[in-house]
């Protein structure tokens, strides 16, 4: 048995690490994973060489490094898959319903910034949807639903640029910023129950201090459309919301881009 550890500089929410798991799964010389997402760092208990995880990590484009590897006496516990299915039951539920809540608030208030929030919760829900299918190996259909995600993510994602360049050009009313403002604190605090519960599910010890990493992208976005919002209102412009909404639109694309990887 060989402990090989990873360097992960761009795995910095649990959406990512469930990437991680559905690309790593079906490799029968794998044993265990042990991730930190404080350190952004993966611990790899298996079998043979190291080289063909490392080309599997380096292919979701998360700047993966391999940082040592050892022998190693025995593998982790993992979580059973019935805990597992209820975590990703539990954080599927919440990113769902605040992609309906982001999305309905967004078009009311006039907001780009929470309907683009919306889609990267969507993009959440169906990283944690896929992660549900992978639990008891079913490899071909999610491969096939990862596909699917993918394309239906990126043409959601290309709507949104179309209708921010729309929304520059034109003359359209300002958006809400008190409702900007007080759902995108909602959905970060839904962010961070969903950090908290997963994290839970492995330590007792470390899930506090992990369910404390606000470098996380989904935190930083909410965090800008709150900043978005106050900024609507001290410029008395929608420039800010605009240009929150495009940033937000880039990394659905990204995730997006990173789904289709799975499929491979």
């Amino acid at each position: 048995m060989k402990k090989t550890t990873f360097h992960i500089s761009k795995m910095d929410c649990p959406s990512e690490e469930q990437m991680i798991k559905m690309k790593l799964e079906g490799d029968d010389q794998i044993k265990s994973l042990d991730f930190d997402l404080e350190n952004r760092r993966l611990e790899v208990y298996h079998t043979g060489t190291y080289q063909s995880i490392l080309a599997a990590l380096e292919s979701l484009n998360l700047n993966t490094t391999q940082v040592s590897s050892e022998e190693a006496e025995l593998a982790p516990n993992t979580p059973s898959d019935k805990k597992e299915k209820k975590l990703l039951w539990a954080v599927l539920l919440i990113n769902f319903s605040f992609f309906a809540i982001e999305l309905t608030t967004g078009l009311v208030a006039n907001s780009t910034g929470l309907v683009a929030d919306s889609l990267d919760m969507l993009a959440d829900s169906i990283v944690y949807g896929l992660s549900l299918l992978a639990v008891g190996k079913i490899v071909s259909r999610k491969k096939k639903v990862a596909r699917f995600a993918g394309y239906f993510q990126i043409t959601l994602a290309i709507i949104g640029f179309v209708e921010v360049i729309r929304r520059f050009v034109g003359e359209e009313k300002m958006p809400d910023f008190q409702t900007m403002i007080i759902v995108s604190i909602l959905a970060l605090i839904a962010n961070v129950i969903c950090l908290f519960l997963l994290q839970k599910g492995k330590s007792s010890e470390a899930h506090m201090k992990a369910s404390m990493i606000f470098t996380s992208n989904d935190i930083i976005i909410n965090t800008g459309v709150i900043a978005a919002g106050l900024l609507v209102n001290w410029l008395n412009s929608s420039y800010p919301d605009l240009i929150i909404g495009t940033i937000v639109f880039l990394v659905v694309a990204r995730g997006a881009y990173r789904i289709m990887q799975l499929s491979k």
